[in-house]
């Protein structure tokens, strides 16, 4: 019997199988997720020795994911592989050096892959500081692992004890808003099709009642 169950969590089919094919035989049971959604709901379900997340999921982010992670104490024990192809993406959200989890560069070979699991299994041991909640449910989180704010004015740990309100590193919001505008900008352009549509029709009646 698998003496390591792992989840990896990849849009990519080739990724998974790989991910299968480099680990040694007969240690590790591997589950599949294609998309963001699918590997939180196997998180919440079952219990993993690793989790393997890309960064760019379809559905849910890695980053989406990775906030739920760091904000639930006993998942945020589980040792974690962050997968990417650029590492800007990751850093943009998660500043370096990566204390709690191990990054993996896209693509990547056996010997990288092995590495990454045994550091991200020895960042898991290291201690790190509960999170405290603050307001209405709002939840201060380490530097390290930060997560996004919403609306309700949720505060971030600065690192050095003092705390201050989460609003240019706040992806979450960052999202909405980004989401809000795109829909508004939709919108407009479906009001200024109407209206040229309405022009069409008045001009048209107009012609005929002459």
């Amino acid at each position: 019997m698998a003496s390591n169950k792992i989840l990896v969590i990849d849009d990519t089919t080739v990724v998974r199988v790989k991910v299968r094919e480099m680990l040694p035989p007969g240690n590790f049971e591997v589950v599949e997720a294609k998309d963001g959604m699918e590997g939180l709901n196997y998180i919440l379900q079952e219990k993993f020795s690793l989790i393997m997340l890309d960064f760019l999921l379809p559905k849910m982010s890695g980053w989406e994911v990775f906030q739920h992670i760091q904000s639930q104490p006993e998942l945020r024990k589980i040792p974690l592989v962050m997968m990417s192809g650029r590492k800007e993406e990751v850093t943009e959200k998660i500043p370096e050096p990566f204390e709690y989890f191990e990054f993996l560069g896209k693509p990547f070979d056996q010997k990288q892959l092995i590495g990454a699991i045994k550091s991200a299994m020895t960042k898991a041991k290291q201690v790190r500081p509960e999170p405290t909640l603050v307001g209405a449910g709002a939840t201060v989180h380490h530097a390290s692992a930060p997560i996004a704010s919403n609306a309700n004015g949720a505060t971030v740990n600065t690192g050095n004890g003092a705390v201050k309100p989460a609003v240019a590193e706040s992806s979450a919001s960052a999202a909405e808003i980004e989401l809000l505008n795109e829909k508004i900008a939709k919108m407009q352009a479906e009001i200024d099709s109407l209206k040229k549509q309405l022009t069409q029709v008045v001009t048209f009646i107009k012609q005929k009642i002459k």
